[in-house]
């Protein structure tokens, strides 16, 4: 299968770059070019994306918007947003895995790491560096960074409760960093069973992906923020 990706940047050469890079994959191409966040939830729903590499900052509608309208469409539950920051320190990183966001990436990532994000995105996992994953989230949540309605800590602790031990345990590694692989050889089961219970983790918690998983974790405080 061809991975359909779309580019959402106000910077055209940038997309241009991004362009020669992606479609220089066999096994993935370009579908569109969007200038903001409105049109980029047009093309993500008429040239039916796959992966859409989202801008934050962009005019008008920024990408974090752009991110809810396509996270909040039934139709477009299959489309995966990868947000691109230009510092990998920034405020809107918490709120775009709010909104519905795969994971982000700096733009100074290396082109091998951008299209790694690209598979990792379209392969239904979570693209999360390991600065933010054992770090960045932690600050910013420590710090009350983008807090909303949603990420009230009674209500996620409330939801844990309907996890099993085993997967809150599982919950609290994925919110480590850890991949499934590493996550199984500390519990001596198998990859699969490790998988399983991520799955049911995010069902119950009504998770997108396991970026969610990672902020419902240091939301509900079953992940306790580091302080280095």
């Amino acid at each position: 299968m061809t991975i359909r990706v779309l580019l959402a940047d106000d910077q055209a050469l940038l997309r241009s770059a991004f362009k020669v890079l992606v479609d220089s994959e066999p096994d993935m191409e370009v579908v569109g070019e969007a200038s903001d966040g409105a049109e980029a939830v047009l093309l993500a729903r008429s040239e039916r994306a796959d992966v859409v590499l989202m801008d934050i900052r962009m005019p008008g509608t920024d990408g974090l918007a752009a991110t809810r309208l396509i996270s909040a469409d039934p139709a477009l539950a299959d489309v995966r947003v990868v947000m691109l920051t230009t510092f990998e320190v920034d405020e809107y990183v918490v709120q775009s895995l709010r909104a519905g966001a795969s994971g982000f990436l700096g733009k100074g990532a290396e082109p091998e790491e951008l299209l790694g994000a690209i598979r990792i995105a379209a392969a239904g996992e979570a693209l999360l560096s390991p600065a933010a994953t054992k770090g960045l989230i932690a600050k910013f949540l420590a710090q009350g960074g983008g807090s909303e309605g949603d990420g009230d800590p009674g209500a996620h602790s409330e939801r844990l409760a309907a996890l099993t031990v085993r997967e809150r345990e599982v919950l609290g590694l994925v919110a480590g960093g850890y991949s499934n692989d590493e996550i199984a050889q500390q519990l001596e089961v198998s990859p699969l069973t490790v998988k399983t219970h991520v799955n049911r983790a995010m069902a119950k918690l009504s998770a997108r992906d396991r970026a969610q998983l990672v902020v419902i974790a240091y939301e509900s405080g079953l992940v306790r923020p580091r302080v280095d």
